[in-house]
């Protein structure tokens, strides 16, 4: 009887988890770039009573006796699928149409990688760097940071991440090209906040867009920013399951907990 006890109370860990993540994924419903995290879960080791077995002619037990010991969560899996794009107007704003990330430098020289192209322009030895919200620098495809010339104007990004403007003489200048990374198992990044994920084993090395020609980055959109793939109502749907399964859980431990008493008043 105290298995059941057990095997409920992991239960309820288990689903306090899974409410934990639904509720992250809802706070970042309107995050730009953010991707939702799936928790999943594995049941726990079995006691084995008594073993299936057959004789050569038939006789003995077809099935056995296994009793669980609850269950647990083994992962936290993030979908990269793409997110609603929202036209801003803003021509720093980026979309990232496909599979690929921006790459930025953090303060410390390493690098990271985002899919919310929110970017800004900040002041750095009185020239003009595009940044990140937080100041991290987006970085070219020659991993150098991108600096836009206060003498031109009509900034266009294309497809490809080229930035080319109107100089004085209103000519095409081409100012350089945004890198763009993709990585052969996206859901292996570590997230470490502020939009920002990093490479670990389990996502591999990322792999650069060197040339124009290259396929699978997928393409950039200016004056647009790609929004949180959230799906409010499938969201609250898992959270009303996650509920339940709490609340059944905690029936268990009570019917358990009933059990136990009557089996203790039994010599009254």
């Amino acid at each position: 009887m105290m298995r059941s006890l057990w095997s409920s109370a992991s239960g309820m860990l288990a689903q306090q988890m899974n409410v934990d993540v639904i509720s992250n994924n809802l706070s970042n419903v309107n995050t730009s770039g953010f991707k939702k995290v799936r928790l999943e879960f594995k049941d726990l080791l079995y006691e084995t009573i008594n073993r299936p077995n057959l004789y050569e002619d038939g006789r003995g037990n077809p099935v056995g006796i296994q009793v669980g010991h609850g269950v647990r969560p083994s992962a936290t899996t993030r979908l990269f699928t793409q997110g609603n794009i929202q036209q801003t107007g803003s021509p720093f704003d980026l979309a990232i149409e496909g599979e690929g990330f921006f790459v930025v430098e953090l303060l410390d020289g390493s690098f990271a990688y985002t899919r919310d192209g929110a970017f800004k322009l900040s002041i750095s030895d009185y020239d003009r760097v595009l940044v990140t919200t937080e100041g991290y620098k987006v970085l070219s495809a020659d991993e150098d940071e991108i600096i836009i010339p206060e003498e031109l104007k009509e900034i266009t990004i294309a497809e490809d991440g080229i930035i080319t403007g109107l100089n004085e003489d209103d000519e095409i200048e081409e100012i350089g090209r945004i890198a763009l990374a993709k990585f052969v198992n996206p859901a292996g990044l570590q997230a470490i906040g502020k939009n920002l994920f990093i490479e670990t084993p389990a996502s591999g090395e990322p792999q650069i867009k060197y040339d124009e020609d290259e396929t699978g980055y997928g393409t950039i959109l200016q004056h647009y920013l790609e929004m949180s793939n959230v799906q409010v109502v499938e969201e609250m749907v898992n959270l009303i399951i996650a509920q339940r399964a709490y609340e059944i859980n905690s029936k268990a431990v009570q019917a358990s907990d009933e059990m136990l008493a009557q089996a203790n008043n039994i010599r009254r």
